[in-house]
Formats: structure tokens, sequence, C-alpha cells
């Protein structure tokens, strides 16, 4: 019995096994991370160009939006950090679905036909006369021997190999890091009105030599405290005229003493008087008394 060629099925077989599953089904995945990794580094650099500024000395800053409205009858500004009101690109993969097939079909067959024939036919064939007495004849002999052999063999072998793979990725915004959701709520509570002239404040503007000084703070118009632009003026009234002068005291001990703090000053007024206390286009008139 004929045994059937396994020729095609070993070939599907090994066809099979050097299918690269690992570059099919690790390919996308890597590709997925490296469009992961790409969409940090756009988060990274949206937040650098639109959230943030360099100050001359290299260090980063946030960009704030100033927009004008009227409080209390007083100009004021409204100074909103920008990332606070811009939506941040957080892109991320959330599915990814591979779905892989492979189909290997193979197939052998054998035929074969195989007939024997033999035929014999004994006799000789030969002619002879005869005559005895009365009697006469002849006689004839043959002989042949003939063989027939027949064979016939068919064999058919076929196989094939398929395979196909289809990528679902599903990606949306994310969750926002929870280091960039404190970032965000630090700065949603620097956000802040501000008088467009500059904010000046004095603890009181009539004192007494007895009560010692004035507390002045100052917050400039970009929303930071500025103490050293702050400055003290003494006013007097020349003889014969109606002209008020007035003489910065900053630098003058024996009028006024000035202790600066991070945000502000406490001026010691030793001399009774009026005084104008100034610091961008915003000012206060402080009298002392004795």
């Amino acid at each position: 019995m004929a045994s059937i060629d396994t020729t095609a099925s070993t070939v599907a077989t090994n066809a099979l096994q050097s299918i690269p599953f690992g570059s099919i089904i690790g390919g996308p995945l890597s590709a997925c991370i490296e469009a992961q990794t790409n969409a940090a580094k756009t988060t990274l650099d949206y937040i650098k160009e639109v959230g943030l500024t360099s100050d001359e000395d290299g260090n980063s800053r946030a960009v704030y939006v100033s927009f004008e409205y009227r409080k209390n009858g007083h100009k004021t500004v409204l100074s909103i950090p920008l990332l606070t009101i811009v939506p941040i690109p957080y892109f991320a993969i959330r599915d990814i679905d591979i779905a892989f097939k492979a189909s290997i079909s193979a197939s052998s067959s054998l035929s074969t036909t195989k007939s024997n024939s033999l035929e014999v036919s004994a006799g000789m064939k030969a002619k002879a006369g005869f005559n005895v007495g009365i009697a006469k004849g002849s006689m004839e002999m043959s002989a042949s021997v003939s063989s027939k052999k027949d064979s016939t063999a068919t064999r058919d072998s076929k196989y094939s190999v398929e395979y196909t793979m289809d990528v679902a990725v599903k990606a949306g915004q994310d969750d926002m890091p929870a280091g960039m959701s404190k970032v965000l709520e630090m700065l949603s509570e620097s956000i802040d009105s501000i008088v467009a002239t500059g904010e000046l404040t004095v603890s009181s503007q009539k004192i007494s030599l007895a009560d010692g000084g004035v507390y002045i703070t100052y917050k400039n118009v970009d929303g930071y405290y500025d103490p050293s632009s702050i400055e003290i003026y003494k006013i007097t009234m020349e003889t014969g005229s109606t002209e008020e002068k007035q003489t910065l005291v900053n630098e003058d001990p024996e009028t006024c003493k000035l202790v600066l703090d991070e945000t502000g000053v406490v001026c010691l007024l030793r001399k009774a008087g009026s005084y104008a206390v100034k610091a961008g286009e915003s000012s206060y008139l402080v009298t002392v008394t004795n």
C-alpha cells in the first residue's frame, strides 16, 4: 500500500512556524507606546509654549492674562494664569484590540494503478506426413507465450497559507496628572484683582509721634508686592509761598526710619507734619501730630 506524501503538510507547518508573531503582535504595541510618548512630549511643549515664559535669568514664569473692569468706582485689573482657562491636551491610548487569524490548509493524495497479464499457449507447430500401411495422415503443433504489464501512478499535493490581522486603537482625553492638577489649583489661588494704578495701602492716615510709625504696602500693576517702590515725602510750605515743597525723606534718618519686609515697609516718622506716601501712580496723605 502506497504511503501518502506529507510534503505539503510539512511545508504548511513550517510556514506557520515561520510567521513572525512577535513582530505582528509586538509591532502595534510598540507603535502605540511611541505614539503615547509623542503625545506626552506634545503636552509638555504646549505647556512651555503657551503657559510659561522665561525671564532674563532663564527662569520660567506662568503667563497671566489681564483685563480691566470696574470695581467700587476704580479701574481694576483681573490677572488670571493662562493655564487655568485653556484646555491642556492630555491624549492617551485607552484600548488596543489586536485580532489575528492564520489559516493553513494542506492536502496530499497518491493514486497508483498497476495491471499485469500473462497469456500462455502451449503447443508446437509443425507439419509432417506419414504413411503406415493403409493409413496416412498429418500432424501440426504450435506454441506461443505473451506477457502484458500496465502501471499508472497519479500524485497530487497542494497547500496554502493565509493570515490577516486587524488592529483597533481607541484614544481620548486622559485624566490630568495629580502633579499638574495641584499646579493648576495653586495657580487658581493666585487669581487676583488689582487696581490699575497699583495698590497702595497705609495702616493709618493720621498718627501721633507716640504711635511709633505707619505700615505701608504696595502691590504693583503686575500683582507683585514691591516695597522698594514706596517713597515718603515731607510736605513743607516755604515762607512767603503758597506752593508745597515735597522732600524725599526715605534716606533721612532724622525724619523717617524705614524697615522693609517682603510686602511693605514700616516707616517711623520722627517729626510732626504732613507726609505724602507714593508708589506707582497711587499716593496717600499721612498726618503726624505731636
